[in-house]
């Protein structure tokens, strides 16, 4: 229980101090899935997601995400061969729009620890084809936390607490007719609550904040997580 408290006083300030450089609170509302083939390795994975500025009325991004994934046998471990479609959108009354499109590979690495801690590691290179700028690539890394209150585990009725922090670092910092970006990309932080529907289907709430070289801002995330 020590344990458990001070993750989450280490994860509730880094959110407070977000919140004081966030000019206005946006939302992002996601849909992740996942399943396995009968009988088989194989399997497929992925989310949509809608990405708002302010809430709802100013989309920063529209992001559409779908993979095969691999596990091997007698083993954890889950890999993904993916593709992404995103289309962002600018902050504030502008309807102008710009694309991408994403290549990604990444590794899935769950573990337990103890009777309650939930880990995943993810590791995802990405390769980005951006509108209007040169090919890049990028890596992150990205250490989630569930942990059940009322169970021991996260199957049907069960509530948990849930945390992450993902990094992202640019693969080159050249973009194009003389730009430049930082090697650092940006860093988000999550705090949140689930409850689990059934033992397929979680629901989740939770505050996010998202700091990059320029900005820093706060989310609210709303999110669906079905195995099926």
């Amino acid at each position: 229980m020590k344990k458990l408290i001070l993750i989450i006083i280490i994860f509730s300030s880094s959110i407070s101090i977000a919140q004081v450089e966030s000019s206005q609170t946006g939302a992002w509302y996601m849909y992740f899935y996942n399943t396995k083939f009968n009988n088989s390795n194989w399997g497929i994975q992925g989310d949509f997601q809608y990405r708002d500025w302010q809430g709802l009325g100013d989309m920063e991004q529209l992001l559409l995400r779908s993979g095969i994934t691999y596990s091997p046998d007698n083993s954890n471990i889950t890999f993904t061969a993916g593709y992404a479609n995103i289309t962002t959108g600018e902050f504030g009354e502008s309807d102008n729009t710009s694309s991408e499109n994403r290549i990604y590979q990444e590794a899935l690495l769950p573990q337990k620890l103890g009777e309650r801690f939930y880990i995943t590691h993810r590791f995802r290179y990405e390769q980005r084809f951006v509108e209007d700028q040169d090919f890049r690539t990028r890596y992150r890394y990205n250490l989630f936390f569930n942990i059940p209150i009322n169970q021991k585990d996260l199957s049907k009725n069960a509530i948990y607490i849930a945390l992450y922090n993902e990094i992202f670092i640019n693969g080159q910092t050249e973009i194009g007719e003389g730009r430049e970006v930082e090697l650092f990309d940006r860093n988000r932080t999550y705090l949140g609550a689930g409850y689990a529907l059934t033992n397929k289907l979680r629901l989740q709430l939770g505050w996010m904040n998202q700091k990059t070289v320029n900005w820093g801002k706060g989310q609210l995330q709303f999110s669906l997580h079905h195995t099926f």
